[in-house]
């Protein structure tokens, strides 16, 4: 675990350079190293290439000699020199004397021509005390080039002389001097010069590096905003190169991962419902599977208690086995109707049980609901009221809206106090009407309320037992309104208890 540790931390110690500035060094690099080489080579190899190329002059300049004349010049008494091959002379910088071996006349450019004549003459008759010491550059049958210090002048020159085929001895000199301050001065140049292109470029190249990698900040700034799960973020520039073509992969990338995490959120959000719905069912099966036994466990026990009894004969009054049979039926009764309550709640609550919406009067289904229960109300000695005369259409499933009010008066019936009057209303709230049930009575106590409508729930369970309640009814009440979204409850009064429901009028 150390190790990575030590690589990562080394990795946040590297030093950072954008592609702008490292694009810049790199490219200033270039143009400093080109300078300095140039400025190097001009210092070592100029100086010899312009020697080379005077050496080529003085040869070009002893082939333009050697086809003068000389003994018409002589005849003619003309010594002036031609006024091309001054201009020559002049141009090339040229100093140079013809003489015959006697050194007898001289003919010649330059203000020393005295001095180069004898410079010629010590060359022709090998005079070491008048040889200077210098560099032979290039040696012929009839032409020697050198180069050479001359300690009057205290200068260097490059010297050509030799004999022409004509007889005549020549000597052509030019000084090094302007070749080596020519060589300076262009290095100077070049260094300045390049230190100003440096510079100039150096701005140029931030302008185009800034263009070029300001697309490649912005892809960048992107990933980075991707890698925050910024998906909004787009690639908007456009420079018209593969870098638009990687934006825009970008731009797809970008929606193909929102998408995928949307669809991962969704499948986890899924998957964690239905862990929970798992939990939930696991957790109501334990609960079902203990409250249907808790709630069988008393009838079957009576059932078989009586039945063995009868089998038994352990009486033989026809009053008490009459009596034994009336329980034992009593009891496969209040079975039967908790497992067909059962039955119609596991419906509801699956949503394998479909709701088919209708139009019909809620008036009559009412009035229906309590001619059916009239034996049962005559029974307990109630006092139904419903005054509603008129019809009033709802929509909703007119077979489970019978089912809510028959739970409703049921329930009513069985927990009937004081006056014993139960009475129905229907109250019209905007595009809704309230159906209510009240019954005289003692007020549910308020921490039963929120439990009211839990499976197999029971305020008073010796009274509930007492009627055969299951405390499934209210439990399928839930069901049905919740599966058509209508709202529910009940609310306590001083003498009674109501409860209530709503349908959709529209």
């Amino acid at each position: 675990m150390k190790k990575p540790e030590k690589k990562e931390t080394e990795k946040k110690g590297k030093k950072f350079h954008t592609l702008r500035h490292q694009i810049s060094m790199i490219f200033t690099a270039v143009l400093l190293f080109s300078i300095v080489t140039i400025t190097v080579i001009n210092g070592f190899f100029l100086e010899k290439y312009y020697i080379s190329q005077k050496v080529e002059m003085l040869l070009q300049a002893e082939a333009t000699l050697s086809k003068l004349d000389i003994e018409a010049i002589l005849e003619n008494g003309d010594v002036s020199v031609a006024d091309e091959i001054g201009r020559d002379s002049a141009r090339n910088n040229f100093s140079w004397v013809i003489t015959d071996e006697a050194n007898s006349f001289e003919y010649g450019w330059g203000e020393s021509k005295d001095m180069l004549r004898v410079r010629l003459f010590g060359y022709i008759y090998d005079l070491e005390q008048d040889k200077p010491k210098g560099k032979i550059l290039r040696k012929a049958d009839n032409c020697t080039i050198q180069q050479i210090h001359d300690r009057f002048a205290g200068m260097d020159y490059v010297e050509c002389w030799g004999q022409f085929d004509n007889g005549y001895y020549y000597l052509i000199r030019t000084p090094l001097e302007s070749i080596r301050e020519s060589a300076g001065i262009s290095n100077k140049f070049y260094f300045f010069v390049g230190i100003v292109i440096v510079l100039f470029s150096g701005m140029i190249i931030m302008i185009f590096t800034n263009k070029i990698t300001k697309p490649i900040s912005e892809l960048t700034k992107l990933s980075r905003r991707m890698s925050d799960l910024e998906f909004d973020a787009r690639y908007e520039s456009s420079v018209g190169n593969e870098i638009d073509l990687l934006g825009e992969s970008f731009n797809r990338m970008s929606e193909q991962l929102e998408s995928t995490i949307s669809e991962l959120k969704s499948a986890n959000i899924k998957l964690q419902k239905d862990i929970e719905d798992k939990v939930k069912i696991d957790k109501m099966r334990k609960e079902f599977l203990d409250n249907v036994s808790h709630e069988l466990k008393t009838p079957i026990a009576l059932i078989q208690g009586y039945a063995e009894g009868l089998k038994e004969n352990i009486s033989d009054d026809p009053e008490s086995r009459e009596f034994y049979c009336d329980v034992i039926m009593d009891e496969s009764a209040k079975m039967n109707k908790l497992v067909k309550n059962l039955l119609v709640l596991n419906q509801l609550e699956s949503g394998k049980d479909e709701t088919v919406m209708e139009r019909f009067d809620i008036v009559s289904l009412i009035r229906g609901v309590l001619q059916t229960m009239d034996i049962m109300i005559q029974q307990k000695e109630a006092n139904v009221i419903f005054e509603e005369q008129s019809p009033v259409y709802v929509w909703a499933d007119e077979f489970k809206v019978e089912e809510v009010v028959t739970n409703y008066v049921s329930n009513a019936l069985n927990h009937l106090e004081g006056e014993r009057q139960i009475e129905l209303k229907l109250q019209m709230e905007g595009e809704k009407v309230r159906v209510s049930v009240f019954n005289t009575g003692n007020p549910i106590p308020e921490e039963d309320l929120p439990n009211l409508w839990s499976k197999f729930y029971k305020v008073d369970k010796a009274r509930t037992r007492e009627y055969g309640g299951s405390g499934i009814g209210l439990s399928i009440v839930r069901a049905i309104m919740e599966g058509m979204n209508q709202k529910f409850g009940v609310q306590n009064y001083e003498n009674g208890v109501e409860f209530w429901f709503t349908l959709d009028r529209k």
